[in-house]
């Protein structure tokens, strides 16, 4: 039995049959070649440093609210997906915005080599795209009594001004815009959305500007006009964005009806010429109906009681000003748009900051409306 050459030994390093890295993709310094003793096995998870903090073979990025608020997602980039400025990983091996890490060429380990770790992928195996957490349990969550309150305070707010005419009201109704803009936008899941907030809330100074230099029997007309304007002016502002088109139409749905509901919550001005009495009962029935809705929580007990005292203070606002019944239809039409409103604001997982926008002011605003109509046709 002959001996075998020398030359036919294996050799220590690089394998004959392993092909060299290419050009600039070399391991540099700090970073051992595969093989050596103490590298890390292709798959690994990326260490972690216990004196930073922080992993430093891979980016865990949480989700960020992008030009028009959509969440990212929890997507997590290791350095074998693509990351985005958003935080999202599709775990498709470099692309742009990939990050500078990734894993070195996979090459054949040689007998006497470092296996892979226990639990690793495995070499030429694709990494598992990482799915992220679903949100689990109802949508529908109540704002609680704390923006309850602050709508009973901005109701009363307005109810105090609205006997000394429009100009009074003038910075109630105002403040009451600029909460809906962006309670809208956020209920929407869309923020930072500071230019789509600007335009609705533009919008309804726009609507306030034309109910005060309009006259009283031109009040539709003048709501209906700054609408018309102000939806074309969003329809060609939207022209400039260079999103996709899902995120198109997301922008120009939510700015359209922001601006909508901001335009409407100047029908208190309006009303306002019509009969002053009008704009208190419906602020007196607006802030009970929020207070009992939010302090009874009987899921089918609660909008009805509410109905009923929101009534029931309409009647008292309007005995006050000997017109009883009108007062008590006032009253429940308030409370009904009340409750209305705030279940559109509870559509959504619990978000403080949806519930002390969206919930504070969308019960006002839906009842705006319902105070120009009623006033014209009761009063």
């Amino acid at each position: 039995m002959s001996t075998p050459h020398h030359h036919d030994q294996p050799r220590h390093g690089r394998p004959p049959e392993e092909p060299y890295p290419p050009a600039g993709q070399g391991y540099g310094p700090g970073t051992a070649a595969p093989g050596d003793p103490g590298a890390p096995a292709y798959g690994a998870p990326p260490a972690h440093d216990h004196a930073t903090g922080h992993d430093t073979g891979g980016h865990h990025g949480y989700g960020r609210d992008d030009g028009y608020g959509r969440q990212g997602g929890y997507g997590q980039d290791q350095g074998y997906g693509q990351g985005n400025d958003y935080g999202q990983g599709d775990g498709r091996p470099g692309g742009h915005g990939s990050h500078a890490h990734q894993p070195p060429q996979h090459h054949d380990t040689p007998a006497g080599h470092a296996a892979p770790a226990a639990g690793a992928t495995a070499p030429g195996s694709t990494a598992a795209t990482p799915v992220p957490p679903h949100r689990t349990g109802s949508p529908i969550i109540p704002p609680g009594i704390q923006p309850a309150a602050l709508t009973a305070a901005l109701a009363a707010l307005l109810a105090v001004l609205a006997p000394f005419g429009q100009l009074a009201l003038l910075p109630a109704v105002v403040l009451l815009q600029a909460v809906t803009a962006a309670g809208w936008f956020r209920l929407n899941g869309m923020w930072p959305a500071r230019q789509g907030i600007a335009l609705a809330f533009a919008a309804g100074l726009a609507a306030d500007a034309v109910l005060l230099l309009a006259p009283a029997d031109r009040a539709p007309t003048a709501l209906a006009g700054t609408l018309g304007a102000w939806f074309l002016l969003v329809i060609v502002l939207q022209l400039r964005n260079r999103g996709d088109a899902d995120e198109r139409l997301s922008a120009l749905t939510a700015t359209s009806a922001s601006a909508l509901l901001s335009v409407l919550a100047g029908g208190l001005l309006a009303a306002a010429t019509v009969s002053r009495t009008a704009v208190v009962a419906v602020a007196a029935g607006v802030a009970l109906a929020t207070l009992a809705r939010a302090a009874l929580t009987v899921p089918w007990l609660s909008p009805v009681v509410a109905v009923l005292l929101a009534a029931g203070a309409g009647a008292g606002v309007g005995q006050w000003a000997g017109v009883t019944a009108e007062g008590a239809a006032l009253g429940l039409a308030a409370g009904v748009c009340a409750v209305i409103g705030l279940r559109v604001a509870s559509y959504d997982f619990p978000s403080r900051f949806v519930h002390f926008t969206a919930g504070v002011a969308l019960p006002l605003t839906a009842a705006a409306p319902a105070a120009y109509l009623l006033a014209r046709v009761l009063l």
